[in-house]
């Protein structure tokens, strides 16, 4: 009879979730085998939730062993290195939407911060792209983490030829929070679909994050364009999971997106 490390070879063998963190995998795997009467219904509504949570994100497939090259031959021209990021972050449907926004959004919602060494960037995407865009001290150290693992070894790849100090790495938020401290945590569009994996999920990783700020942010509108008050449930949402917590928020309201800085009492060692 069929098991769960059966389901994780059938979905890993698809090379839409081939590089996959099998924790997820795992993860939804077991809830859909036990809600599921048969095995071939358990692969199916595992893979829809899959794609929920991160296929649908991307546009388009992007070579990224050629994005490479590219960049490897352009990495001393400052303009031509923004053009390939910006080409880049429009294949993705979270970094595209922040695009019409970029140039105000981290200016506005990181103004001002002091101190900020390290930086980690949960759930990325291809937000690391964005670096340049940060008002961040040059030598931070920026980490970053996805599900994904060969988008990770982009990133990662990304940062060494870029020269920026920093590292990228597999993870599964839900299993395998982040317990290293940071200055600056930034989790962008990622606490709903967290919740969607599994509820009472994003409350439980505010209690394990250790920073001394947070940027929070959910999206406005679907991924299919349509409003229908998401920005307003979200944030009712937000405010119930961060009630009672000695945090100071301060609200950013973007066309595409809504976004918190939270100023933590904590410090990063």
């Amino acid at each position: 009879m069929p098991d769960l490390n059966d389901l994780i070879i059938v979905i890993a063998k698809s090379p839409k979730y081939q590089h996959i963190s099998p924790d997820l995998i795992r993860q939804i795997g077991a809830r859909e085998l036990m809600a599921r009467r048969s095995f071939k219904e358990a692969v199916k509504a595992a893979k829809n939730k899959l794609h929920q949570v991160g296929g649908a994100y991307f546009e388009s497939r992007i070579d990224f062993e050629e994005a490479l090259k590219q960049l490897a031959e352009i990495v001393d021209d400052e303009t031509a290195v923004r053009a390939w990021c910006l080409d880049l972050m429009r294949r993705h449907a979270s970094t595209k939407e922040r695009l019409p926004i970029l140039d105000e959004f981290y200016a506005t919602t990181l103004a001002g911060l002091t101190g900020v060494c390290r930086v980690l960037d949960l759930a990325c995407g291809l937000n690391p792209l964005a670096r340049s865009w940060m008002p961040l001290p040059a030598d931070v150290e920026y980490i970053a983490s996805d599900i994904y693992a060969d988008l990770v070894g982009f990133v990662r790849d990304f940062l060494g030829v870029m020269g920026m100090n920093g590292r990228a790495h597999v993870r599964d938020l839900i299993t395998n929070p982040p317990t290293e401290p940071a200055d600056l945590i930034l989790l962008l569009k990622t606490l709903p679909v967290l919740e969607q994996v599994k509820k009472g999920a994003a409350p439980r990783l505010l209690d394990a994050l250790k920073a001394r700020y947070l940027l929070i942010s959910f999206p406005a509108r679907s991924l299919g364009g349509r409003q229908k008050g998401m920005a307003q449930n979200y944030e009712a949402q937000f405010r119930a999971w961060v009630g009672g917590r000695p945090w100071r928020i301060q609200r950013f309201e973007f066309p595409t997106e809504l976004a918190f800085l939270v100023t933590t009492s904590q410090a990063c060692d």
